[in-house]
């Protein structure tokens, strides 16, 4: 129970920092996009795309809610199967990365994004991704 409950929290919390993006705050936006070496930015994300993230990062969320026991609500065989092994996966392979700027192996390191992917980004996806698989291993 321990663990779906500390997932769960971990993916609230995200949310809520994608969200505050939405509405216009602006701490640690700009240190979350990845960069080229020159600075100039890979990814340019819109409100929409932050709600979007906020809002999967939310569900993530409320699924391990459901798998701590704390509220009792049946989802269908189908889904729980399946978004188990899904939702670490997707964490996993983030940690792993694109091997240019994102996750473990990325080759650009030295932008301020890449120093915080390093120490910070890319072991939560991975601690995210173990928490997920253990709880789908046990369950």
């Amino acid at each position: 129970m321990i663990l779906p409950i500390l997932q769960s929290l971990i993916f609230f919390i995200l949310g809520i920092i994608h969200f505050n993006w939405v509405v216009g705050g602006t701490f640690g936006f700009e240190a979350s996009l990845p960069t080229k070496e020159n600075g100039e930015k890979i990814l340019n994300p819109k409100k929409i795309d932050s709600a979007i993230v906020a809002l999967g990062l939310t569900v993530f969320g409320f699924f391990y809610v459901l798998e701590s026991g704390l509220i009792a609500y049946e989802l269908p065989k189908w889904l729980l199967k399946y978004a188990k092994w899904i939702i670490p996966s997707i964490f996993i392979l983030r940690a792993l990365g694109d091997f240019k700027y994102v996750g473990f192996f990325k080759r650009i390191k030295q932008t301020k994004f890449g120093k915080l992917d390093t120490i910070f980004f890319s072991p939560l996806c991975l601690i995210i991704g173990s928490i997920g698989l253990i709880i789908a291993l046990t369950k």
